[in-house]
């Protein structure tokens, strides 16, 4: 036995007379032999550190760089280099939950910080401290208005919700026994009429929209809070995090809870993650929400008389009149249900950790671009995207599938093989989309030069 494995031969038998199973074979006995890999890793042998790292060197040569144009919920925005050496400090990337206040101030704040700038970003009056991504958020948003709603137990969910976000979302409810139906589209947007019909039904408990949506569309969402609200349901908006810094926040929509993806706020598109989602909602669901909430007060260093007297028995930094701190800040975890951590059957939900270092990544990107950096980053992207919209059409090859608003992604029909197209905008280095039904979903961001969209339209062209 290797020293790092910690069970014996001896540990490993009583483990498996304890679930009545004789051999570790049998616990997969259940995958078809065909599919059972039975041959050698293919590992190398012990190699130096110099060899291991030419090792992994060669291995990354191997992939292609592409200059992408795709997003479909996750996009190429540029990371300044200052967040991946900040991040990397071991006080944040060895950092522990944070239950112990005391030795956790530095955690603790940067979250509050995170929370405020979410708050503030999706117009909401709070913030939990990040969920894993943008679909598990939503699902939980889901969860938390049927909690809300107490008897009514279904959420009606957009056709215009993104594949990947919606099929999360169904997969949560059919097993937390949630019923859902779907609102029929109209010309690439949410249709209200139909809305307000199954509202009128009875029994929902939430509405689930996508803001973009799934074909990019900026939909207009006027008298959907209205309705909801009306029929006692929860609005519930999954939106982009970058694209709020310009457009109409979920807040000023009337939304009772927003969630979403916060990637698009620096974090590199990295293979899938990891990334970090985001939950607001409005003051009178906190209590329902899952996940940490940090809090700021005092600690008992606060301005006191107490505190007052000990100052002047305590000498300042260059021997003067000594320093009184009067609003001596602490940061803590606030307003958890119990029913998380301790009567976990009857939680609203389990989630009881976080996407930490991202969240703290989003923070540091925050900060850095400013409320006029985050704006002008998404007025690039907007910029970059209509102008290769304008210019595909000119080609007499494209078409948009739907003559609507859109933001930074937009979806389009193609005059030929989608496949064909798709295969020579990779052998150019480009990955030209993202291949959706029989057209193509563009996005552009800030990273993406005129010479590279001439470049991408020059090889539609042909």
């Amino acid at each position: 036995m290797f020293k790092y494995f910690p069970h014996t031969d001896a540990d490993l038998q009583a483990m498996l007379e304890k679930v009545g199973i004789k051999s570790l074979d049998d616990l997969y006995a259940q995958i078809p032999d065909a599919i059972r890999f039975k041959g050698d890793y293919q590992l190398p042998s012990e190699m130096s550190e110099m060899e291991v790292r030419d090792t992994f060197a060669k291995l990354g040569a191997m992939n292609t760089q592409l200059t992408c144009f795709a997003g479909n919920g996750v996009y190429d925005h540029y990371t300044p280099s200052v967040i991946p050496q900040l991040l990397q400090r071991s006080e944040f990337l060895t950092s522990y939950t944070p239950y112990q206040a005391e030795i956790s101030q530095g955690t603790l704040h940067y979250i509050f910080e995170y929370q405020s700038m979410m708050a503030e970003l999706t117009g909401m009056d709070v913030s939990n401290a990040s969920m894993y991504d943008g679909s598990t958020a939503t699902a939980e948003a889901m969860m938390m208005a049927v909690a809300a709603g107490k008897k009514q137990n279904k959420v009606l969910i957009s056709d215009t919700l993104n594949t990947k976000l919606f099929n999360v979302v169904r997969n949560y409810a059919l097993h937390q026994g949630i019923d859902w139906d779907c609102i029929k589209s109209k010309d690439g947007q949410t249709d209200l009429d139909d809305l307000k019909a199954k509202l009128a039904e009875g029994g929902v408990a939430g509405v689930i929209v996508q803001y973009p949506n799934a074909f990019g569309i900026v939909e207009d969402y006027t008298g959907f809070a209205d309705a909801c609200h009306e029929n006692k349901a929860l609005f519930i908006m999954n939106s982009v995090a970058a694209d709020l810094a310009v457009l109409k926040t979920p807040g000023e929509w009337g939304a009772d809870i927003a969630v979403g993806d916060g990637q698009s706020l620096g974090i590199p598109m990295q293979w899938g993650g990891p990334y970090v989602g985001y939950m607001c909602c409005t003051e009178k669901l906190i209590r329902k929400m899952p996940g940490r909430i940090v809090g700021m007060t005092k600690d008992n260093r606060g301005s006191s008389e107490s505190n007052d007297e000990l100052a002047q028995a305590l000498p300042s930094r260059d021997g003067g009149r000594p320093e009184v701190n009067r609003d001596q800040r602490a940061f803590v975890l606030t307003l958890q249900a119990r029913e998380q951590h301790i009567r976990r059957q009857k939680a609203t939900s389990n989630i009881c950790s976080n996407q930490s270092l991202m969240a703290l990544f989003v923070t540091i990107y925050m900060s850095l671009m400013g409320k006029q950096g985050l704006k002008e980053a998404a007025q690039l992207s907007y910029a970059g995207a209509h102008y290769l919209c304008d210019e595909l059409l000119k080609t007499g090859r494209f078409h948009l599938a739907f003559d609507k608003p859109f933001f930074n992604e937009f979806f389009v029909m193609y005059d030929g093989d989608v496949d064909t197209l798709y295969q020579r905008f990779i052998e150019a280095g480009i990955l030209g989309g993202v291949k959706l039904d029989e057209g193509i979903l563009f996005a552009v961001t800030e990273k993406r030069t005129k010479e590279e969209i001439d470049n991408l339209v020059k090889i539609a062209a042909l």
